[in-house]
């Protein structure tokens, strides 16, 4: 069960698109008025468990047209989260927030999401733990991921906000850019091998 804690930490903890947009709408909006926006994401990532844990995910990109569909969608909002992120002047952008953050918005995300689907289909099926009574693993698995979800995403909107109000230096503004940049171009690699091993 540690063993599985200790990978839900390192899995949810990298930058994403849920994180990074997270950060971002704290350092447009503040941190309570994006909390609508960080709820969505909680019920899509809850919505993205619950279709790997019945199979439906398995199901539908087991549909070779509609998986290549979703990806290139996903990876190409991926890689325009990370263009206007590298490109991004002397301010930290992690996304340019033009309309307040919505609950609807936060769902929306998470189901195009490449990193939410691979993440809980590496966690609920995998790092057994109690392998004679599923119905308890899987509970147990859904409140721990939850339990550690929450907090790491509430840190990054609590990160963008302050990010927000410090006076960085500009060169230092555009290494953070290029990093999470990075980071995102990452995500859109491991979407794209995880859709090779799906195939």
């Amino acid at each position: 069960m540690l063993t599985f804690a200790y990978a839900v930490i390192l899995l949810i903890i990298t930058p994403g698109p849920g994180v990074l947009t997270t950060a971002g709408f704290g350092a447009a909006y503040g941190f309570r008025p994006s909390l609508r926006y960080v709820l969505g994401l909680f019920l899509g990532t809850n919505m993205v468990m619950l279709a790997v844990i019945t199979g439906l995910a398995a199901v539908v990109l087991s549909v070779p047209w509609l998986r290549v569909v979703l990806l290139a969608a996903s990876t190409a909002y991926l890689l325009y989260l990370a263009a206007r992120i590298a490109l991004a002047g002397s301010r930290i952008a992690f996304i340019e927030a033009k309309s307040p953050p919505g609950v609807l918005g936060g769902i929306a995300l998470q189901a195009i999401n490449p990193k939410a689907y691979v993440v809980n289909t590496t966690l609920m099926t995998g790092f057994s733990f109690a392998p004679d009574n599923f119905a308890f693993e899987i509970v147990a698995k859904v409140l721990i991921l939850n339990a550690i979800w929450i907090p790491i995403h509430l840190a990054w909107l609590y990160a963008g906000t302050v990010l927000h109000d410090l006076d960085l230096p500009d060169r230092t503004h555009r290494v953070i850019n290029i990093l999470m940049a990075l980071a995102m171009l990452a995500v859109v690699g491991l979407a794209a091998w995880s859709a090779t091993l799906l195939k």
